[in-house]
């Protein structure tokens, strides 16, 4: 939800507390339609009240959408939280077909007499992909699109006390973006398993409220520095006398700056408002290095007394791409980042919000990523607040994968991008929109109109839209040239294409899957039971990727493909496409060693082998006499079995423009006496860091860990578990084998499979952990090996607040 939603329940709401809470808007108006509330608990003054439905709802499986509410009825169906599949899935091996029907939903939700008068708002955040709502028997417009939200004002229709939500859940292949295409769901590159997969609520206004915000920074560089508010006012009544609209910036509630407006709200509908925010010459610029963020708060005032309020988040930065490369608060800065989906094992996108901030920390805080695309479609607004906090950022792009349909589809695209920019526009670490379907055809007519209309819904960031053809022929027409790289050099390395003169150029994706030894196809299967040579070609061709686009300074950087692994039907094993630096469960792979060594020094050193210290049948000899190992440090030294075996230096030759270049060390040697190794790593004389690898697999352990400690008790948080077989100082272990069964105890349920194989995975996977609703206490997992035991995390689920 907002940051500025106000969840309550109906034990919120006695008589007494709801009219002390109005009194002082009654009052001022002199009538009770418009109906205004203070909200004394929280000291921020008046704001929306929000009745959350994620919680209660029943599921039913198959049916008509189009006939629900026609003698319905919910008995026998399975209780439920948001968000939710329709379909129970495995980590691998999804089958299309179990999700390709319409599906059923109910809500009975109590709605507060005190609310009653006030304008009703339902919204869904994402639903896959077509839902036919109704509200007490009154049937709501359809709706297609999975990825973006929308709403229906419910105010005729809602009831003091119960009220019935049906909900039908089309998840077959619709002609809607990125959908349509004639071949069916195995067309798109990512599968999209059906429900609602996102949270859903009401929401209670005035009869005048405050709609939206759009806080637009404007010559942020400058000593003129301001923000343009443009705020709508929806009036379901119109006004006689005039009101205010007051607009203030704030820094831990202290008020930076203030602008107020008398308007008349002289008819019904929407009527956008616009206020100048100035005197910021003194505000902090966000950056990835330190993302500053404030608040905007909107407050309609009658009378002197605050009606309604509107608060969002924003942050000033000027971000430019430019022939020159990409330059951050005026600085020129190299892009690193890499591509993320959203889809899961278990869960497909019905996944919390804690577990998408998870990725947005595992991009910043591990992968050291500076941006992240969003690929192929705007994603849950919980990873796009985590990027704003963290300093990541963003391109967003609308739902599409190399297709365009008829004309229906096209206006639903328009749609897309339309509600993408609205949705997001206040976050400041979006710094490219993506107004075109992921690697389309030039279709002239229909991107000028998305152009033009970030354009007018924006106009502070470039738009673009990844290109697989390396021209600016036949009607492309974009901010920034945008290019999907897959070609070798002949030799089995990765290299990029020159940058096109006279146009802003970054490359979108590279690597992937592409096989660069023969420089054609993709067919490099990245997973982690792939042969150890394959494994390790992942991070060497991810560096050669970025340090070629930084040899020239007309290339803005390199988003590569991909961070995550993703359920595919194309180029995949096991159901499971792996160009992703980590797997399908976010566990880093051998890949991911490049993209952890490019932390700042002043953070912490690191020390990332792209190899196993193993001596198995793969590898008889070790590591071979070319091993990478990637760090940050300026000088390693190498031990074996306690002796010192070599002194290593940054391979600059080869790889001058990269942060921290790879080191490379001779490692053949025999292992029959299970040698260990031992690497330290110095920042000039000093020894910042030392790690220990052992080779005997007599000595392996079994690690089971939990993300998080302490989960809310509402049935919708949960957590990751990663369990996996490593060596005696928690190093992985290649190739390691064994079932592992989980049982569970306490206020939680497992999203996973119950028995778990560890071999197809490569040794190490992960399971979920989601709280039951309502009920708090410790949950025990209990993870047993076939060979090592059993192991126990426990996590504690708190009361909601």
């Amino acid at each position: 939800m907002k940051s500025d939603d106000t969840p309550i329940s109906e034990a919120d709401f006695s008589r007494r507390k709801f009219i002390q809470d109005c009194a002082v808007g009654i009052a001022v108006l002199g009538s009770g339609p418009l109906l205004a509330f203070t909200d004394p608990g929280n000291k921020k003054g008046p704001a929306r009240k929000v009745i959350p439905l994620n919680r209660n709802w029943l599921f039913g499986g198959k049916m008509d959408p189009s006939s629900l509410g026609q003698n319905f009825s919910d008995k026998g169906f399975s209780t439920v939280t948001l968000p939710h599949c329709v379909t129970d899935l495995s980590w691998h091996d999804w089958d299309v077909t179990s999700w390709q029907t319409a599906w059923a939903y109910s809500n009975h939700f109590s709605f507060p007499k005190e609310l009653m008068g006030m304008r009703v708002f339902l919204h869904f955040e994402g639903v896959l992909v077509g839902t036919y709502p109704s509200i007490n028997g009154h049937q709501l417009t359809p709706h297609y699109g999975g990825y973006l939200p929308f709403s229906y004002e419910i105010t005729d229709w809602v009831h003091a006390g119960e009220n019935t939500l049906l909900t039908g859940v089309d998840a077959r292949w619709s002609n809607v973006p990125p959908d349509g295409h004639p071949d069916g769901a195995n067309r798109v590159d990512f599968l999209e398993p059906g429900g609602i997969h996102r949270e859903v609520w009401l929401e209670a206004v005035p009869k005048v409220y405050i709609s939206d915000v759009f806080a637009k920074p404007v010559d942020v560089l400058t000593h003129n520095r301001h923000i343009e508010t443009r705020c709508t006012i929806d009036a379901g009544v119109a006004l006689q006398k005039p009101v205010v609209l007051q607009v203030e910036m704030k820094e831990s509630g202290r008020v930076i700056s203030r602008a107020r407006k008398e308007i008349r709200i002289e008819k019904t509908g929407q009527t956008e408002i616009t206020l100048n925010l100035a005197n910021l010459g003194n505000v902090t610029l966000w950056d990835v290095d330190n993302p500053k963020l404030y608040d905007i708060e909107t407050t309609l005032l009658v009378g002197g007394s605050p009606l309604h309020n509107h608060k969002t988040r924003t942050g000033l930065r000027d971000a430019r791409f430019t022939v020159d490369g990409f330059f951050l608060n005026g600085r020129r800065l190299q892009i690193f980042g890499l591509n993320r989906h959203e889809v899961y094992p278990y869960a497909g996108f019905a996944m919390p919000d804690r577990v998408m901030r998870h990725d947005a920390e595992m991009l910043r805080k591990e992968f050291n990523c500076n941006m992240v695309r969003c690929s192929h479609y705007p994603q849950r607004e919980a990873f796009l607040d985590a990027c704003d906090e963290l300093g990541i950022m963003v391109w967003e792009e609308t739902p599409g994968w190399g297709y365009i349909g008829d004309d229906a589809w096209k206006e639903l695209l328009v749609r897309d991008v339309r509600d993408m920019i609205i949705r997001d526009r206040n976050h400041p670490s979006i710094i490219i929109w993506g107004t075109r379907a992921n690697e389309s055809r030039n279709e002239v007519e229909l991107y000028k109109r998305t152009r033009a209309l970030a354009q007018t819904l924006d106009g502070t960031r470039p738009s673009s839209g990844s290109m697989t053809s390396h021209t600016t022929g036949n009607g492309w027409d974009e901010d920034v040239f945008s290019y999907d790289d897959y070609h070798g050099d002949g030799k089995g390395n990765a290299t990029l294409h020159e940058p096109i003169k006279g146009v802003p150029y970054l490359v979108s994706e590279a690597v992937g899957q592409f096989n660069y030894e023969v420089n054609k196809g993709f067919t490099c299967m990245y997973s982690r039971d792939a042969t150890i040579h394959i494994q390790q070609l992942q991070a060497i061709n991810h560096a050669q990727a970025h340090e070629k686009a930084a040899e020239n300074s007309n290339n803005c950087g390199v988003i590569g493909w991909c961070a995550f692994e993703y359920s595919s039907p194309h180029n995949s094993a096991k159901g499971i496409k792996n160009p992703g630096v980590a797997d399908v469960f976010r566990i880093p792979k051998l890949g991911a060693s490049f993209y952890q060594s490019q932390r700042d020094i002043k953070k912490g050193a690191v020390i990332h082998p792209n190899f196993y210290w193993d001596f198995g049948t793969q590898t008889p000899s070790g590591p071979g006499k070319n091993a990478a190992i990637f760090s940050n440090c300026d000088r390693l030294e190498l031990f074996v079995n306690g002796k010192h075996h070599s002194t290593l230096q940054p391979d600059r030759k080869k790889y001058s423009k990269l942060k921290y270049a790879p080191f490379f060390a001779d490692l053949e040697l025999s292992g029959s006496d299970f040698p260990e190794l031992r690497i330290d790593g110095y920042v000039k004389d000093e020894k910042k860091i030392s790690r220990n690898f052992s080779s005997n697999p007599h000595l392996d352990q079994f690690l089971v860990v939990a993300d998080d400690k302490e989960l809310i008790g509402n049935g919708s948080d949960g957590t990751r578990v990663v369990f996996r077989v490593t060596d005696k100082y928690g190093a992985p272990r290649p190739f390691a084998e064994g079932v592992v069964n989980f049982q569970i105890k306490g206020p939680g349920v497992i999203v996973g499979d119950k028995q778990f194989d560890l071999k197809p995975a490569g040794g190490a996977a992960a399971i979920w952990v989601r709280t039951k609703p309502n009920i708090s206490g410790t949950i025990v997992l209990a993870a047993t090996h076939s060979t090592f035991g059993t192991k126990t995390v426990q996590i504690v689920a708190g009361k909601m607040s």
